[in-house]
């Protein structure tokens, strides 16, 4: 393709019935059409899968909020996360957030190992990066961190690769989800070039 900078058209979809109030995107006149309907398809099974796992509508007193933000549109790269906001009485409800990263040009939508290059040790170094992150934001830890999960959490933003944890994940609720932006740079020489993290690079 000719320049780096591909946006792709998002529509803002909305659901509102007893109990649900849900905006999710959706792309709009993108060709190739089958890159489109395979990115929509994910997101559509990701926001139900999400109300699943907020009891909805099973439970009938959870009350559900849900939305995304647009991370990264360039690059024929689109990161986004979808957020729920869930609330069955109590002190507080829970969010959960999960993140998407595709390559726009075939639909893709990419775990985390797959931005990087096969066998790099990627989960290591992700993780001591964290580990002493966390040590200077001298946030008082649920448990131990070891390391992440190896399909941890993750959205692309601003030539980063930002690696999240769920609410209660490391830390007390009051700590919301934990965030910890990663420049593209210092992980150069693991990135797997053609991943939507490698054309951040350049």
């Amino acid at each position: 393709m000719d320049g780096l900078d591909h946006p792709v058209s998002i529509q803002t979809y909305r659901v509102q019935r007893n109990k649900l109030k849900l905006l999710y995107p959706a792309v709009v006149n993108h060709t190739p059409q089958a890159a489109q309907h395979a990115m929509n398809t994910t997101i559509v099974n990701a926001v139900n899968k999400q109300l699943r796992e907020q009891g909805y509508p099973k439970n009938p007193l959870t009350d559900v909020t849900a939305y995304f933000e647009l991370k990264t549109n360039e690059r024929n790269v689109l990161s986004l996360t979808l957020w729920n906001y869930a609330f069955s009485g109590g002190a507080h409800g829970l969010t959960i957030q999960h993140g998407l990263t595709f390559n726009t040009e075939t639909g893709k939508d990419y775990a985390l190992k797959e931005l990087f290059k096969p066998h790099s040790n990627y989960v290591g170094k992700l993780s001591a990066l964290i580990q002493a992150e966390l040590k200077t934001r001298d946030i008082p830890l649920l448990v131990e961190f070891k390391a992440i999960r190896p399909d941890q959490d993750f959205y692309i933003a601003d030539k980063s690769l930002v690696i999240f944890f769920q609410v209660y994940e490391l830390a007390a609720y009051v700590y919301g989800f934990l965030y910890f932006p990663i420049s593209v740079y210092a992980l150069q020489d693991i990135i797997e070039e053609d991943s939507p993290l490698g054309k951040m690079l350049y």
